[in-house]
């Protein structure tokens, strides 16, 4: 028995849903591995609170990318168990999603302290570090135009004379440019990056708010679309 008429539209609706479905559910997995891989290797926030979201974001992709196949399966084999199903896993996925959307929100209140943290155990660790460590800490410093923590001074024991900065802090970057010049303004950088740094994740943060409302609407709807499949099949209908 299959389903005709408008349940057959729905049964395709169904289908092409789930199929965006394991797209988001690809996209989120990506999402959240460069979101982990840019918080422990650009930022170098070690605090472990920090990779709450991208774990939850990954965790979420891929349960999402296989309830999505699941999906997909019982709309076009018209089998209202697994449609059932189905909705019962979207259901579930929006319930984690709301609780991982909740200690997001909570996150957003502690993340200056845990930027504040993270970038002054960066510069402590600054001399006693590998070279990648301070290829990555230089690259953060050119590319936002910043230096330090709060302002070039975090940068005093940077060397003995206590006035000076790493070359990533110079206006103009080149060799020995931050020698003696900690409070230069005309050679280097007097803002600290702590700001710049909390700008940016934040404005990555919303971006992955809007990507999570995109998916919760369809998500919705995909839930709705399972619900009448569901009577569909249960009716018995013939498809035409």
């Amino acid at each position: 028995m299959g389903v005709e008429g408008g349940m057959k539209c729905v049964k395709f609706l169904l289908f092409f849903f789930n199929f965006i479905f394991w797209l988001c559910g690809l996209a989120l997995v990506v999402v959240g591995i460069l979101v982990q891989l840019s918080l422990h290797n650009t930022f170098m926030i070690r605090d472990a609170t920090a990779s709450g979201g991208p774990i939850v974001l990954i965790a979420v992709g891929v349960v999402i990318f296989f309830v999505a196949f699941f999906g997909c399966c019982g709309a076009w084999k018209e089998n209202y168990c697994m449609v059932t199903m189905f909705a019962i896993l979207l259901s579930l996925v929006i319930i984690v999603e709301i609780a991982a959307a909740v200690a997001g929100y909570i996150f957003r209140n502690k993340l200056s302290a845990v930027v504040q943290d993270s970038l002054t155990e960066m510069i402590s660790s600054y001399n006693s570090s590998k070279p990648d460590f301070k290829d990555a800490v230089d690259k953060l410093q050119m590319d936002l135009k910043c230096c330090g923590v709060n302002s070039s001074s975090d940068w005093k024991n940077f060397r003995r004379d206590g006035d000076s900065v790493p070359d990533s802090c110079c206006v103009k970057v080149t060799p020995n440019c931050g020698i003696g010049s900690m409070t230069d303004a005309a050679k280097v950088h007097q803002e600290g990056c702590h700001v710049a740094v909390e700008a940016l994740l934040k404005k990555n943060i919303q971006w992955v708010i809007v990507a999570a409302l995109v998916i919760a609407f369809l998500q919705i709807m995909g839930i709705v679309f399972a619900c009448l499949l569901m009577r569909g099949i249960r009716s018995g209908y013939e498809v035409m």
